[in-house]
């Protein structure tokens, strides 16, 4: 295009829209379920050509579909900031034992609500230190849960590659639900006394899996973490995968509200069994001592929440059986420095018959001492006939057992309970 001298510069609207609208090939617009990849069954035959491609629409398809067969038997990769690799279990894959294999059992013992986790080897671990070789140990965590409150570790092995641990951590106050609904994530980790220490690889299972008193064998090949990207990392085409995202990560805050667990024993006395048993103590509403009583046992805490800098806390337990007006029902157990699983062992007896008990809510609660400010919140539960869960089966266990001990493992919740500010 020539221009005399003189004259102004003129661009037609073709011109103008080449120049800045189309400055490249036109690309089409990903679709969400396009970033879920899926493995498509190899046909026995080329497959018949499809609509796009008679119309000329096989380039603009193509860069969905550069790494796939031509058959349709690939798998639909996209290079994306959204990782979708797809990892095919067999024994045959390289990729499968490229950070290496872990061998472990697990067996649920439901009498006691232990979970065993026998750590046994791994073999062919990615060497992760300038000599070739690594350090390698096993973090244990239960998901979803606080993961400093629940980890477990292995011993450290110097310098090998295919350690033998044959080590068992348990895990106490494991309920039947905690078996349906929780995951078990084994990570391999590389330490390193200078720097922070490598993650080699993890494998993950789901505790259902595991039968109620049976041990269950496990041989898995480890895998890279999961990615989470950021939603608000995201383009626009990827608005409904964010609202997913964003849900998913409400959730896991949701489930980050278990503080640990507590282990209660309740125990209706009848009159003539606490004139035996010499049973005493704080009153707690009763008229006289012919209902007979409720004693409460603290037994122990277990992965409880760190509340200090170093990493623990100092635990101990406050008892009320309310309503209580008189203000007479508080008791308080002793405290335990730096723990997060502590042990009590303490009981606590109110003088109260079964027909009053039956209107009272017990409420437990678990704090953190610290000396010249106040003390924090780690949990608590509320037991009574309105309680739903474990906690209500272990009110109506205590009410129509009288004379019998009753004892149950309960999540303690970052909630204070309704009635602790009316104290």
């Amino acid at each position: 295009m020539t221009v005399r001298r003189g004259k102004k510069l003129s661009v037609s609207i073709q011109e103008h829209m080449a120049i800045d609208v189309c400055p490249g090939p036109i690309r089409p617009i990903r679709q969400i379920s396009a970033y879920f990849p899926r493995l498509s069954p190899p046909s026995p035959g080329p497959a018949p050509p499809s609509p796009a491609s008679r119309m000329g629409g096989a380039n603009l398809l193509s860069p969905l579909l550069a790494h796939g067969r031509p058959g349709g038997g690939g798998s639909l990769s996209l290079t994306s900031s959204v990782d979708t690799s797809v990892e095919i279990n067999s024994s045959d894959s390289d990729d499968c034992t490229a950070l290496g294999t872990l061998e472990f059992e697990l067996r649920y013992v439901q009498n006691s609500s232990e979970l065993h986790c026998t750590v046994i080897r791994a073999k062919g671990l990615k060497p992760m230190d300038f000599n070739g070789l690594s350090d390698p140990y096993v973090k244990l965590h239960l998901l979803p849960g606080a993961c400093k409150a629940n980890k477990l570790k292995t011993r450290t092995i110097r310098n090998c590659l295919n350690p033998v641990w044959n080590e068992t951590l348990t895990y106490v106050g494991i309920t039947e639900e905690d078996m349906h609904r929780k995951t078990l994530r084994l990570t391999v980790c590389d330490e390193d006394k200078l720097t922070h220490n490598e993650l080699i690889g993890e494998s993950r299972v789901a505790l259902k899996r595991v039968k109620l008193d049976q041990t269950k064998h496990f041989h898995t090949c480890l895998e890279h973490p999961p990615p989470l990207p950021s939603p608000t990392a995201m383009g626009e085409a990827l608005r409904g995968i964010s609202c997913y995202l964003r849900e998913w990560e409400n959730e896991q805050l949701h489930s980050l509200e278990e503080r640990g667990r507590l282990l209660l024993s309740l125990h209706f006395l009848p009159p003539e069994e606490r004139d035996v048993e010499g049973g005493g103590g704080g009153g707690g509403g009763g008229e006289g001592g012919h209902g007979g009583g409720l004693c409460v046992g603290v037994k122990r805490c277990a992965h409880l929440a760190a509340m200090d800098v170093n990493g623990f806390s100092d635990p101990y337990v406050k008892i009320y059986l309310k309503p209580d007006m008189q203000k007479t029902s508080k008791h308080k157990t002793t405290v335990m420095k730096k723990t997060l699983n502590p042990e009590f062992n303490e009981e606590f007896f109110y003088e109260i018959s079964l027909s009053e008990l039956t209107h009272k809510t017990l409420e437990v609660t678990v704090w953190d001492y610290d000396l010249g400010r106040s003390n924090d919140f780690i949990g608590g539960v509320c037991l009574s006939c309105q309680s739903q869960g474990d906690a209500l089966r272990h009110w109506m266990d205590c009410l129509k057992n009288k004379g019998v001990r009753a004892e149950r493992w309960h999540i303690l919740t970052n909630e204070l309970p309704r009635t602790l500010g009316h104290d």
